[in-house]
């Protein structure tokens, strides 16, 4: 049960926070978890400051709903500006408060309204000492029933089957386990103390052999249900106009490359609205009257936003490249851009532009990898 089955996992974790940052090429690069994506003005607005003051003037919204800050000239200072808006309320536990949650969930659709597991399962890791130890690559998902964020595959989390009926979903699959909703915080924080004691170095529960069953074993469960076959990752999260049931407005817009300039979340925290920061590296302004809602898309698109679902732009992603990579051989970024704006990228549908053969921040699904060598790109279509 506990041999380990993928590649030795040697060296530490070195998953980047606000307090243990990555010295990159262009400098350190600091991050800040968002349990749930949610992000108050307020805090959007000391993370826009900290951006001008501290680092290159730029937000990147990264693939687990979180936020990261580039070429950070003082990881102190920035850390600092962090905690006193609450969003580094854990020293020893920052990094490991990965918390994806559906991102219109109480709001549009869904069997439950899952902000309220969010702030608990955060309340609860924070908690226990012990749950410290867990790598900064472990992700929790907390998924409305809908399905958006159970399909990318996080390592322990709680998914809607109905609205008084909860699976447990580990290393990314539905095992037969069900819950009650009261019940699944409770069981999701077990599993979590599970995963630290049977995971050797190894950093996800879908590296250790049988973890899902040494889990359900161990918390003293079974499985009760026929197993559930879960979505496909969605290549996009929700874009454009959305109609709330209570007569309000969501507005969900994507960004190049998930990268929020902080004159344009100036503009977002003047808006005065509940955010969400999504984890396909967009953003949702909620609770907006139709007025609002009219006046922002008039204002805002030309600034950056895209509320077009059909817009080529959703369709690229890029790693950092040059000059903020040392690994990469090229400015990948730059390249993509002139391939979208001259209409002459290589591939249709989702693709992802990587300075090197390593390919960071690919996204999960069917994916053309366009790929910087010495000869130039190299197209690789998805796997099939």
């Amino acid at each position: 049960m506990s041999e380990l089955t993928s590649p030795d996992r040697s060296r530490p974790d070195a998953c980047p926070g606000a307090l243990q940052v990555h010295q990159a090429a262009d400098g350190a690069l600091s991050r800040a978890r968002l349990p749930g994506g949610a992000i108050s003005p307020a805090q959007l607005q000391a993370l826009a400051d900290a951006s001008r003051d501290l680092a290159g003037g730029e937000i990147e919204l990264t693939s687990r709903g979180n936020v990261q800050l580039r070429a950070v000239t003082d990881p102190a200072a920035f850390a600092a500006r962090l905690a006193a808006v609450r969003l580094l309320p854990s020293a020893t536990h920052e990094r490991v408060r990965n918390i994806l949650a559906t991102p219109l969930s109480g709001r549009v659709g869904g069997f439950v309204d899952v902000r309220g597991w969010v702030a608990d399962v955060d309340a609860g890791l924070c908690a226990d000492p012990d749950l410290a130890d867990l790598p900064g690559r472990v992700l929790f998902t907390l998924d409305d029933g809908r399905g958006d964020v159970t399909a990318l595959r996080g390592d322990i989390g709680l998914h809607a089957v109905t609205p008084t009926e909860i699976a447990l979903v580990l290393a990314g699959a539905d095992h037969g386990v069900r819950l009650r909703p009261d019940d699944g915080v409770t069981a999701l924080l077990g599993a979590a103390r599970v995963l630290r004691e049977i995971r050797g170095s190894r950093w996800r529960l879908h590296e250790i052999e049988d973890g899902p069953a040494a889990v359900v074993q161990r918390l003293g469960l079974s499985a009760t249900a026929e197993v559930i076959e879960l979505a496909a990752p969605a290549t996009t999260g929700p874009i454009g106009w959305i109609d709330q049931p209570d007569g309000g407005v969501t507005l969900a817009a994507g960004l190049r490359f998930g990268v929020l300039p902080a004159r344009l979340a100036d503009f977002l925290v003047a808006v005065d609205r509940p955010i969400t920061v999504t984890p396909w590296r967009s953003v949702l302004l909620h609770d907006l009257t139709e007025d609002m809602a009219e006046q922002v898309v008039r204002v805002l698109a030309p600034m950056g936003l895209i509320f077009d679902a059909d817009s080529p732009w959703l369709q690229v992603s890029a790693c950092a490249g040059q000059p903020g990579c040392a690994k990469s051989l090229t400015d990948v970024r730059a390249d993509a851009v002139r391939a979208v704006e001259t209409e002459t990228l290589p591939a249709e549908g989702r693709q992802h532009w990587a300075g090197c053969e390593r390919r960071c921040g690919r996204p999960r699904g069917a994916v053309t990898d366009v790929v910087a060598t010495d000869d130039g790109y190299r197209v690789d279509p998805p796997a099939r």
